[in-house]
Parts: structure tokens; sequence; C-alpha cells
């Protein structure tokens, strides 16, 4: 059976451009159609910087609907909407502003490929994240939906945006496809990695894999990946654990908590403090609002990891974004160390002052 093929290469014309995404077009193009879909003949759809969600929609649809197996490659930037604050994939005319109305939201490809017989749906993406999304996407991974296979990276903010970034992920899946052959997804994914290793936008990236069921024992997958210094393929699967608790129990639950404690851990092992940071302060603010005792063991354990991690942190800007929210639960979980309070109001003002 003939496979589906759609290749979706979107980002803002003008200065807010992060990646120059229609640029991997004509690497993917010169793969033969068979080779991009894994199977002997298909049908290939291109859509180069689209205007109107509802185009994209659409050829979404109509591929999604196609008999035998389904490939898409997506390549472009993610936006959060300043309403809902859902992430989008940004198109042509897609502003700060206009997000909402000019982007395509994410959740359309979860609902769109949803009712697809299982195994029949793969995406590759390479994303570039604005500083928003980025943000976000470190607390609620990006969601594709359970039956689809999904790999790829999304790269943080470029450090200067004086030129878009190149889509190095893509192109290195393009040009491993050209010689004919389309290995294992698994393994297409990690040589398409491993081709990045120089790249410092790759190593801070975060990595998408497929979401199959999760390892048998999670926690030694998770110390055998921090163990070969592979932080976000860790804290990827820490997600996958922490959406899958969040199905099972609800949310706020133990079960969850534990998976956010897992994650806090995992950044401050990869070097992240600030969102260590973020995230202890995160658990400490969702127990307390749970109705859990400013002096209950894990509540104070989550405020003074916060309050570590925040001594940590080397970047002004960030500590003093992340002080106050920890003054405030100082006040409320003083912990048994005496003065903690004041340390951190100590400290705030020598960043104010510096």
């Amino acid at each position: 059976m003939p496979g589906t093929v759609l290749l979706l290469a979107a980002s803002p014309t003008g200065r807010g451009r992060l990646v120059d995404a229609a640029a991997v077009l004509p690497v993917l193009a010169a793969v033969p159609p068979g080779v991009l879909a894994g199977t002997d003949t298909a049908n290939v759809v291109e859509l180069a910087d689209p205007l109107e969600p509802q185009a994209v929609l659409t050829r979404l649809r109509a591929a999604a609907a196609a008999p035998g197996p389904l490939t898409v490659y997506v390549t472009g930037q993610l936006q959060l909407d300043r309403r809902q604050r859902l992430p989008h994939l940004s198109l042509a005319r897609t502003t700060p502003a206009t997000v909402r109305y000019t982007g395509f939201p994410w959740h359309w490809f979860r609902e769109e490929l949803r009712l697809r017989a299982p195994d029949s749906t793969t995406l590759l993406a390479d994303l570039h994240a604005d500083p928003d999304a980025w943000a976000h996407l470190h607390g609620t991974p990006l969601d594709t939906g359970r039956s689809t296979a999904v790999y790829g990276r999304i790269a943080p903010p470029p450090p200067h945006r004086r030129t878009p970034a190149s889509p190095s992920y893509m192109k290195a899946v393009a040009t491993i496809l050209r010689s004919g052959h389309r290995p294992p997804l698994e393994h297409l994914h990690q040589q398409a990695l491993s081709r990045l290793a120089d790249d410092p936008a790759t190593a801070a990236s975060l990595v998408l894999t497929s979401a199959p069921p999760l390892p048998g024992d999670p926690h030694a997958a998770i110390s055998a990946a921090v163990r070969s210094g592979r932080h976000a393929d860790a804290d990827a699967l820490a997600a996958r654990c922490e959406q899958a608790a969040v199905r099972a129990h609800g949310p706020g639950t133990e079960e969850v908590l534990h998976w956010t404690e897992v994650r806090a851990d995992l950044a401050m092992l990869a070097g992240d403090a600030p969102r260590s940071c973020h995230t202890w302060l995160t658990i400490a603010t969702t127990r307390l609002a749970a109705g859990q005792s400013p002096d209950t063991p894990a509540v104070e354990t989550a405020v003074d990891r916060a309050h570590h991690q925040w001594g940590r942190i080397t970047d002004p800007t960030r500590a003093r974004e992340l002080g106050p929210a920890l003054a405030d639960l100082r006040l409320r979980v003083p912990g048994p160390h005496k003065g903690a309070l004041a340390d951190v109001h100590r400290q705030l003002r020598q960043l104010q002052a510096g």
C-alpha cells in the first residue's frame, strides 16, 4: 500500500523569524518519495511557508484520512498565544500579537492524527522555540497524542537574532535519507543527532522521541541516560512518566509530584539551576495549594531545594526573577534553619544593587 508524506516548513517573515524553515525543503525533495515514507511508493504533499492555518489544517486532514502509513515532516518555530498559552506553529503572517489567529495550534496535530490506525503515523520535527515557548515547554511537554511516533528536537532561542538559525536536524535527516535507505526511525533519529554533536543548539535542545509502553524500570533508564550525559533524553523520559501519571491519577497527585521532583533533580544534575529552582518552587506551591502544612517534610524539602538552587544561579536577571517567589514561600515555610528568609532578602538586595 502506498504511503503519504506531508512536508511542512513554516516560519514568519520579517524580524520574527527564528529559523529558515523552508531551506530544508530542497534537500527533502531530493529524497525518493518511497524513502520518505518508508514504503515502496508514496504521495508527497509539500507546504512551504503557508499563510493560513486553515490551509494547513485542510492538507493535514486529507493526509490523515489517506490509507497506509503517514509520515509528517515539520520544520519551523513555536510560539505561545497570549490568551490561552498554547503552543502554535508559526506561519508566514504570525507575529507575537497574532499567534492565536495566524499560527497553527499544535494540538490540531493531535486531534487530526488521533484516529489513525496504531503504528501507522510518524512525525519528525525540527522546531525552534521563542523564549516564552521555551520556558513553557520545560513544564508542559509538547503533546502529539499517544498513537503517533515522534522523533526530533526543539532548539532553544538563538543567542542572537541577526540571522535565522538553520534547520540542521531536519537537514541531517534528509541527508541520511538521500542515500536511498531509510533506517529504523530510532536509528535515523540517533544518526541525525550524532551528526550534530558539535552544534551548541542541539546540545541544549529538548529531544523528542517516540512515546511507546514506558520502560519497565523508568528510573533505571533515566539513571543510565544521566550517566552517559544524555540529560535531555533523561528529562524527556521523566516528562513522559509525569504525563502518564497525570492521565492515570490526575494533576497534583503524589504520583505526579514524584516525577516532577525527579525532573527538578535532573535539571540540577544538568547544571540548569534556574529550571531546577523554578520546578521546586512549583512543587512547593502545588503542595501548599493542596492543603499540606508548611511544616510537612515534603513542603520544607521543596522550598529548601529551591533556595539551594537559587543560590547557584549565575544569571542575575534570572535570580532577580525567581527571588520574590522564593521570598514569598520562605515567609510561609521558614524551615528548620533560622535566618533563611533574611538570607533571601539579603541576596535580593545585593542583586538589585548590582
